[in-house]
């Protein structure tokens, strides 16, 4: 039987630490690029603030209320850099963080807009819950690491997959994005330090994309896309077991992946072997400043 995880206190930090590591690179390069004005990466409460545009998922504050509590003061003026662009701010919290952090939050005008999950598994030599490398059911699937000369394959492969997302029962309010800014965030994604593109095809087609970041020893599963028209054929198992075999073999001992409650991405991860750890509540606001 294959080990589970269990996930304290400081092993949520550890993980939160890593995604807002991941969007402060993400926001680092959308002010780098130029492309959109008044960009910004703030450190604030453990976590990180980021704005990359008004319709850019990576405008978010993700990380807050485990290791520390933000600061009211402080709390107030990331704050006022969001409302100055009009942006509706967005607030991802662990379910470990401080309950007394999601109620502030909620003293202070955020609503919750729904949640996400966060799921685990481990990497270690002689973890049977790893997938066994086999034949894929459907003829001709085939998963590689992505080349150069491929960026714009890839890049379209996860912008016309996320474009046109599965129906999901319990997706979180607010989390749909004009292709623009889904292809602005790929770009970004791909000069973020650690971070690795992979293709699918089926019979030579690109059917799928996905990516990975690797740091600290976590493999961070992100942005994966099947073609509509070569779902459920076995593309986002393949490219899982891709990466989670790339992952032990560069020393990772864990490997995370952030999921829609109820959706098919969560239940192709659990076939996976992946264990649930814990959920972020995401929390919105938008309008005038608390005091």
């Amino acid at each position: 039987m294959g080990k589970s995880l269990f996930a304290d206190p400081k092993l949520a930090v550890r993980i939160e630490r890593a995604e807002a590591m991941l969007s402060a690179g993400l926001g680092e390069n959308a002010m780098a690029s130029g492309t959109m004005a008044g960009c910004f990466v703030e450190p604030v409460g453990g976590g990180v603030a980021v704005y990359a545009g008004p319709d850019s998922p990576v405008s978010k504050i993700i990380g807050t209320g485990l290791a520390e509590m933000p600061d009211p003061e402080r709390w107030q003026a990331i704050e006022f850099l969001y409302f100055q662009h009009g942006a509706v701010i967005q607030a991802e919290v662990a379910t470990l963080a401080d309950p007394a952090w999601h109620a502030e939050l909620c003293r202070r005008g955020y609503l919750p807009a729904g949640f996400e999950n966060v799921l685990g598994i481990p990497l270690q030599e002689g973890n049977d819950s790893l997938p066994r490398k086999k034949e894929s059911g459907w003829s001709g699937l085939s998963v590689s690491s992505c080349r150069r000369e491929e960026d714009r394959v890839w890049l379209d492969v996860l912008a016309d997959g996320f474009a046109r997302p599965d129906v999901v029962p319990a997706e979180a309010m607010g989390q749909t994005y004009p292709r623009e800014a889904i292809e602005r965030i790929f770009e970004d994604f791909a000069a973020v330090s650690g971070f690795r593109r992979y293709l699918a095809r089926i019979g030579g087609v690109a059917a799928g994309g996905a990516s990975m970041r690797v740091s600290d020893g976590i493999a961070q599963l992100c942005g994966a896309a099947t073609l509509p028209e070569w779902r459920r054929r076995g593309v986002q198992t393949a490219l899982m077991d891709f990466r989670l075999r790339e992952a032990r073999a560069e020393g990772c001992d864990l490997a995370v992946v952030t999921v829609a409650p109820g959706s098919k991405s969560q239940e192709n991860a659990h076939r996976q072997g992946f264990s649930l750890l814990y959920a972020r509540a995401i929390y919105r606001k938008s309008g005038a400043i608390s005091v």
